[in-house]
This record gives structure tokens, sequence and C-alpha cells, in this order.
């Protein structure tokens, strides 16, 4: 291939982006792929080999596509830094900032016209490159025929910043290590200098935030890390949140879409997104969602051949037979194999109950007896790193069980405090103890309003635009969402239920296979808080599962 490196391109406003711009050898215009993101266009082509989650050298962040691979399937491979970042010019804003979606609709035009490109652009990445041709795709550039964003988060609020909206650090340990550009405080501009210092001093008396030197940090050098800071500046959702998220422009994207995620996937960011996304957009659309297991980084191969089967489709006019399969592949965990279907959730879904019960059981049939609920007390974790929890198992299935779909527990329960965490997950449990866990879900208490129009049975909408206090021990009830999973519980598995209030990033059982610096975890209450769980007639909690007939 023939490398054009640094090159300078001038946008809309007259801010210059940096590129670099990978070309087969060979004559003639060919279609091109664009990348874009804010990780550094220098180390997406480092000669490194696809690395497993355990590799010191893992870095997840190598994810534009293989220039390599591409160049050699006939396109050319352009990966750009997006402004504020690398050698392009002006500031960083966060995350998907309007700016990106203009300068990105800017850099396919000007792909298009030059010589080396016959006019058909579309774009490749996973992650952040992957939400930003949503981003861009809203801005209808005219050459840019489709896209292919996997593992695309939809809603910035949800996904990625406020998981049920509990304040989470993923986005910290990105902007703190993954991007450092020119950022700017975008906070700035809501207030004045006086209301702004009053923000800041608010958010340092947060007792939960004083917890954690590092995010405490944050709160007090606002230009530390200025894009975190924006997030912790606005703790429920609103327009700052809108601007940055692709479900809030589905009307405005109509070329065709790849979405494609994984099992488990970060348990709400990229999953998520990918189901949302594909249920969102009216578009020749498909999905495909892998297994459970980490990828490789740099992108394996497996992606590369994927994105190359799609373009030649959409950019060459190849048949390569995309259009004549199913729309979604599921890889089907237990059975472990992919399996084709047609719709989501699945028509043929039978809507079950699980109910929680009396001696830590979990059964189709309600609890009967009224009785004192299931208590655990969560302390912080300035005084220790154990996961309080209670659980619910059914007894061993008598039979092969699928469960596939999206997932919600409507929990009765009373807390000590005006505030707690829910953090739920659903795990496989095997006849000798080990267990896989599958799905896990989140709410603040004080985030419980739930939007009845906006939701669905198995998937509960809250609004995140206020913060309720819970009436100490007064019994209330939560909906929570899970993250969708597939699997087969093997008959003589049975199926568990934790229920805990806090997640913890040093403890190795937690959000397995997550992968070097991409583990999650929760602000948790600085103060300790007795969780109650009812379970009787009166208050019936129950899980709500999507149960496949079997075939």
């Amino acid at each position: 291939m023939r490398v054009e490196a640094d090159l300078s391109v001038p946008v809309r406003d007259g801010c210059r982006l940096s590129l670099d711009v990978f070309l087969p050898d060979g004559n003639g215009p060919v279609p091109a792929l664009l990348a874009m993101s804010p990780y550094g266009k220098e180390i997406q082509t480092l000669p490194v080999r696809p690395q497993p989650v355990e590799s010191s050298v893992y870095r997840r962040s190598i994810e534009a596509g293989d220039p390599r691979m591409l160049t050699a399937a006939g396109y050319a491979h352009v990966v750009a830094d997006v402004r504020g970042v690398g050698k392009s010019e002006g500031s960083y804003r966060g995350w998907m900032s309007a700016e990106e979606g203009r300068d990105g609709h800017d850099l396919v035009e000007w792909i298009a016209a030059q010589p080396w490109c016959d006019g058909n652009v579309g774009m490749v990445g996973v992650s952040y490159y992957g939400t930003v041709q949503l981003n861009v795709a809203a801005t209808r550039p005219p050459h840019l025929r489709a896209i292919m964003p996997w593992n695309a988060p939809a809603d910035f609020y949800r996904e990625a910043t406020h998981h049920g909206g509990i304040r989470q650090a993923f986005m910290w340990i990105l902007y703190g290590l993954g991007i450092r550009g020119r950022t700017t405080v975008t906070s700035r501009e809501e207030f004045d200098e006086e209301n702004f210092a009053a923000l800041v001093a608010e958010l340092a008396a947060d007792s939960d935030l004083q917890m954690y030197p590092d995010l405490y940090n944050t709160v007090v050098n606002p230009d530390r890390i200025p894009a975190y800071f924006d997030v912790l500046a606005h703790p429920l959702d609103g327009p700052f949140y809108h601007e940055r998220s692709a479900y809030r422009r589905y009307e405005d994207i109509d070329i065709p879409c790849y979405f494609g995620s994984a099992w488990w996937a970060y348990a709400h960011m990229h999953l998520r997104g990918a189901f949302q996304n594909y249920n969102g957009i009216d578009a020749t659309k498909r999905l495909r969602i892998g297994s459970r297991r980490s990828s490789e980084a740099p992108l394996p191969e497996s992606f590369n051949r994927e994105a190359i089967r799609w373009y030649d489709h959409w950019l060459k006019g190849i048949d390569t037979g995309m259009l004549a399969e199913p729309p979604i592949q599921l890889y089907v965990m237990g059975a472990n194999r992919f399996r084709a279907e047609a719709e989501w959730p699945l028509d043929r879904t039978q809507w079950t109950k699980l109910h929680l019960r009396r001696w830590a059981g979990l059964a189709l049939e309600p609890e009967e007896s009224t009785g004192a609920p299931d208590i655990f007390v969560q302390q912080p974790p300035d005084e220790t790193t154990d996961v309080a929890s209670v659980s619910y198992t059914t007894g061993p299935l008598a039979a092969d069980t699928e469960i596939t779909g999206p997932i919600a527990l409507y929990l009765h329960a009373s807390i000590d405090s005006e505030d707690a965490n829910w953090i739920v997950a659903l795990s496989d449990v095997s006849p000798d103890g080990s267990s896989i866990e599958l799905s896990r879900g989140f709410l603040k208490a004080s985030h419980r309003a739930v939007d009845e129009e906006r939701s669905l049975p198995w998937l509960p909408y809250h609004p995140h635009d206020r913060a309720e206090p819970v009436p100490p021990d007064e019994v209330v009830p939560y909906a929570i969402e899970l993250a969708p999973t597939s699997n087969v519980f093997r008959a003589g598995h049975r199926i568990r239920l934790d229920i805990t209030g806090a997640d913890n990033p040093r403890n190795p059982g937690d959000e397995p296979e997550l992968g070097f610096g991409h583990r999650p975890w929760h602000v948790v209450r600085s103060v300790s808080v007795v969780h109650s769980i009812y379970h009787e007639p009166e208050h019936p909690s129950h899980l709500l599962v999507p149960m496949i007939p079997h075939s």
C-alpha cells in the first residue's frame, strides 16, 4: 500500500484536521473507508498482532480497522484525529460533540473529491469509531453510502456515564488516559464565573465523591480532566447528553447500517446500544451479536473480513449474499452457535415471571407466605472491599431452557437511607457450583421514577431528569432494566439472580472479561446502607425473562 501521512484538511469553520491515507497499489480510483476518533491515528497502524486481554500490551483503542487488509481488498483507508487531538487543530469538547458530526460530513465530501476515490465512501471502526459514524450519517453527506457502527453506544447518559443513573468511572479512565487533547470545560459556557464556582463547590461537598480521590481531584481542578468534569457537572439526563447521543437523530439516518456487538460488552455500554440502534433506525440494516468472550485488539481479521464483505456490496456493487440472509445473527451461549433471527425481541418469546421467594428461591410460582425480608448491608468502600449481596436461585432445571432477549427485575424493597444503588446480575450456575454471569442491571434508588408511556414490560424507561429522595424504611417498587442476553441453561443447571448495592474494580470476579483498563465501576454511597428485599404476596418481586420455546 501507499501511505500519505499527516495530511491537513480544512473543514467548514476553517479548523484543519490531521489524517493519514492508506491507498492500494495500482491505478484507478477506489472506494474509501473513513475512521475517526480521539485515540491517536498513529497507534492504529502499529505492527502489533492482535492480543488477548491477558496480554500486557493489549490496548482496546486500536480499533480503526487494519489498513493492510482493507487496502489489499481494494479500499482507501483514511484514519483521522478528531478536532483538538494530535495534530488536528481546535478544541476537543468531549464524546460526540456536534462539531464531530459536521467535521465527519466535511471529511467524507473531501475524500469523495480526491482523485484516488471513486466517489463511494463508507466508515469503519469500533466503539468511538463506531458511534461517530452515526453522528456523521445524521448530517447526510451526499457521498456516504453506508456505515458499520459496531459497539456503538446510542445513549451517552444511560450507556456510558450513568448506568441506571449511577455515576460510573469508565469515562474517567477514557478521558484521563485514552484521550489527551486540547480539551475544554464546556460547562463553563453554561454559567457565569460566580455560578461556575458555586457548581464546583457543590460537587466538592458531595461526600460520595470525596471518598474517591481521583474523582474529587477532577472536581476541584476542572481543567485536569475537563471532559469528565463535564460529566460530573451533569448528574441528570438533558441537553448535554442529548447532543452526544445518536438515538436523538435516528430520523436523519437513512443509509444502510450494519450494527454489531457481543454479549456482555461492558454490561450496558456497547451491547444495549447495538439493539437500540438496530430497532431505532428505519433503513436497510443488519445486526450481529457475538459470544461474550472479549475480542482481541488490534481488531481481529474476522472484523476486517466482515467489513470488506459489507462494503463490497454497498461500495462495489458485488453480491456478497448479505441481503439474502436474515437481518439478525445471534450467538446463542450454552448452545454455542450462531442463529439467524428476523426481529428483536423474538416474536416467539414467552415472557415468564420468575418470583423471588423465601430461602433464596427463584421459581415460577409466587411466594404464598408473609414473612421477613431478606437483608444485606453495604458498607462504603473506604471501610471494606466486600460486596454484600442476596441471591435467589432456581432448582436444577429439568430440561434445557433458553433465555434470549431483554430482561427486567421488578423489585419491592426498602433502604434505611435517602438513596442507594441497586446492581443486579443474572448467572448460569453449573452443577459443580461454578457460574457465568450473563447480564447485569443498574438503578440509582432516587432515579426510580418510570415513564410509563415510553416503557415496555421488559424495558422500563427511567427519564433520569430528577432525583427523588427515598423515604427511609418504606417499601418502594423499583423497575430495573438488565442488559439483554441469549443463553441455553442446560438441564441440571440453575438460574441465579444476585442483588447488590456496589461493585468493586479490584475484585477479579466482578464484571469478567472486560479487558485491561475497561472495568467500569460505580460510585458507591459513603455511608452504610441496609437493603431489605420483600417477596410476600403484597410485594411480589419478580424477574421477567424472555423464555424461548424449544424448536
